[in-house]
């Protein structure tokens, strides 16, 4: 799995959308909990979308 590359993402897509939230419009937030939501359904489900799409740009780990 590509933890490390999805930790990465995850993290940079939190903090870009609270300056969005806080710079352009507070409905950035919704992005925020939809990047929480998959990263709390992934801890159950086992399974990461981000992680699909980037075995299918063939990233390597």
């Amino acid at each position: 799995m590509r933890t490390r590359i999805v930790h990465a993402l995850a993290g940079t897509f939190v903090i870009v959308s609270i300056l969005l939230a806080i710079y352009v419009n507070q409905n950035w937030l919704w992005f925020t909990a939809f990047v929480g939501a998959n990263l709390l359904q992934s801890s159950f489900t086992r399974w990461c979308l981000m992680c699909d799409i980037l075995a299918k740009l063939q990233v390597k780990d």
